[in-house]
């Protein structure tokens, strides 16, 4: 029996039957709300259910976000909060993990600043969640492990929050350094898992009725880099394709400078791959691309869109951008309005520059105000507006193949759903359809999405 085990059947013998109620809250990326269903299930496994109401909460842990520095203040003020919570109920218990915490000295912080957290648990430490918990039920003051650890947890179960939309880790991890991010040193350096655990893992969601698999990772092409005789991304994506069943493989995110004609051959080949890709850019133009650090130009960045494009002219891209990098100037930003404007994504996700510390751009020289950004922000918006509202018209009079996954929050009796090509459609449809795929005849395109009728027969 290891560790984890005899620690999980330690306190199920500690509480009894008691009932215990845990409130468990991610931030950020998927890659961490999918870690956060691996600790409800850990969780599960100590007798615990979940309730969203922290108030109700046995143990509450909140999975941290540290991408900006914004999202850390954010989760210091809601700890904060929680030493009321902690006074009118001396027995909770608090942790925080995630990526906040894999940083030593906002672990160190905590410990000394904090002292109504309990537990701090690094990105790689979820296994030792059970050991810290078990500590803090024998009275420990604090209880911490931010080790970076190559164990996945294959065996371990998750406790995910959607019935037919399932994502699935393939590596950990980054090794590219961009200059604004902190990433590499919160999650560390690439780790890929085995192809065969992940292989099974896929298959088993398959045969529980899930539709949707989202393969995740910092830079999902370059999976398999790290290992010996190791698959490699697009080799892994057949594998996956070749799975029997009835459902759509998507991914993210995917490194510009990774992304080979293998790649963007394979979507195009395998039935079951999503007809999308996002492709973060970050900017328009190649010197910002240099200052931070992205590994690849624009020249290099649009021979993937036109090859993608002589595959087919009417594919579908979304991408990240940054405005207000360190010192970009207005001809640099001009050079991004102009790519949106060329390459014709179908959305874009974009970030104005924050300061983060800890990253090299961080260090940079910023004359560009607050104010400046802000008015960037707005015009290219206005632009990608533009381009969807006109871009989307292509898909008026096609059938598009949609898993419905919610009802409409703006028309009563309709539903919303994603595409294969990561479209949002809107269509008229009863809630017993969610979780199933639907063919819609498509036949009005706003600027975030598409509308049409349940083809019939």
């Amino acid at each position: 029996m290891n560790d984890n085990t005899a620690a999980i059947k330690e306190i199920n013998g500690l509480l009894g039957d008691k009932e215990r109620k845990a409130y468990v809250r991610s931030f950020g990326c998927q890659l961490n709300v999918s870690d956060g269903e691996k600790i409800k299930g850990l969780l599960q496994k100590m007798g615990y259910i979940f309730t969203e109401d922290e108030h109700e909460a046995d143990l509450i842990i909140l999975n941290t976000c540290a991408v900006r520095e914004s999202a850390e203040d954010r989760v210091f003020g809601i700890v904060g909060s929680m030493k009321k919570l902690k006074e009118l109920k001396p027995s909770l218990i608090i942790g925080i993990a995630g990526c906040m915490t894999a940083q030593s000295h906002i672990a160190e912080k905590i410990r000394k600043s904090y002292p109504q957290v309990d537990i701090v648990l690094g990105t790689s430490a979820i296994n030792a969640l059970p050991k810290l918990l078990l500590e803090a039920l024998h009275g420990a003051r604090f209880s911490a492990d931010i080790s970076e650890y190559d164990d996945f947890s294959e065996a371990a179960e998750q406790v995910r929050d959607s019935r037919f939309k399932a994502s699935v880790p393939i590596m950990f991890g980054c090794n590219n350094f961009c200059t604004y991010c902190i990433v590499p040193y919160v999650r560390g350096r690439e780790r890929s898992r085995h192809a065969e655990d992940i292989i099974e893992e896929v298959r088993r969601l398959v045969q529980n009725g899930y539709k949707e698999i989202m393969l995740l990772g910092q830079n999902v092409n370059s999976y398999g880099k790290d290992l010996e005789n190791g698959m490699s991304f697009p080799q892994l994506l057949r594998e996956l394709d070749s799975i029997e069943g009835d459902f759509i493989i998507r991914f993210m995110s995917s490194h510009p400078k990774d992304a080979s004609k293998e790649l963007i051959d394979t979507i195009f080949e395998c039935e079951k791959v999503a007809k999308h890709l996002h492709l973060p850019v970050q900017s328009g133009s190649s010197d910002v691309l240099f200052r931070m650090n992205r590994h690849y130009d624009i020249e290099k960045y649009l021979g993937i869109v036109d090859y993608i494009y002589s595959r087919d002219p009417e594919f579908s891209l979304t991408t990240d951008l940054i405005v207000g990098f360190p010192d970009e100037s207005d001809e640099e930003f001009k050079a991004t309005l102009d790519l949106i404007k060329k390459v014709r994504y179908d959305n874009i996700y974009s970030f104005i520059y924050s300061k983060r510390s800890g990253t090299k751009a961080a260090e940079m020289h910023d004359g560009i105000s607050d104010e400046e950004k802000g008015q960037r922000m707005r015009e290219l918006l206005s632009v990608q507006r533009e381009v969807s509202s006109e871009h989307y018209k292509r898909f008026i009079g096609k059938t598009m193949r949609v898993l419905a996954d919610d009802v409409s929050k703006k028309k009563q009796g309709y539903l919303t759903g994603k595409s294969n090509e990561f479209i949002i459609v809107e269509f008229e449809g009863d809630s017993s359809l969610i979780g199933q795929f639907v063919d819609v005849e498509i036949t009005d395109a706003m600027n975030w999405a598409v509308a049409g009728k349940i083809k019939k027969g």
